[in-house]
């Protein structure tokens, strides 16, 4: 797991996992706070769910943005390896694709982990206000 950490780029990968703390921390505080409440509005704790959705988006934007960084500088790596008359191999692009999609691939799973914490939280206040 370190290892995908290191490979799929520190800086995004570090962005990302602060977002999954977020992330979690919003759906953890909100969840306490609309279980907790005695007189709370329905569409505002609703809404306040939705803005954790939105921060699990955000962190598949962020990891689509780290792949596209990614490809550039594979793209721009091969254009000056290219320049100086080496060969490229079919296995180093193939290889260089592959790690650009391990940050897209976790920013697609704090996505998911956030549309199922808003699914929980949204059925949970459905619940309460019935």
């Amino acid at each position: 797991m370190k290892e995908l950490f290191f490979m799929g780029g520190p800086q995004f990968m570090a962005i990302l996992t602060l977002f999954l703390i977020i992330t979690t921390a919003w759906f953890i505080y909100h969840f306490t706070v609309s279980y907790h409440a005695k007189k709370m509005n329905r569409e505002k704790l609703l809404r306040l769910f939705d803005y954790g959705k939105s921060l699990g988006l955000f962190s598949l934007i962020i990891g689509i943005t780290g792949q596209m960084v990614g490809l550039y500088e594979m793209f721009d790596a091969i254009e000056v390896a290219l320049g100086k008359g080496k060969e490229i191999i079919p296995e180093l692009v193939f290889g260089g694709i592959r790690v650009t999609m391990i940050v897209t691939i976790y920013g697609i799973f704090i996505y998911l982990f956030s549309i199922i914490l808003w699914f929980a939280g949204s059925l949970l206040i459905d619940k309460k206000f019935k």
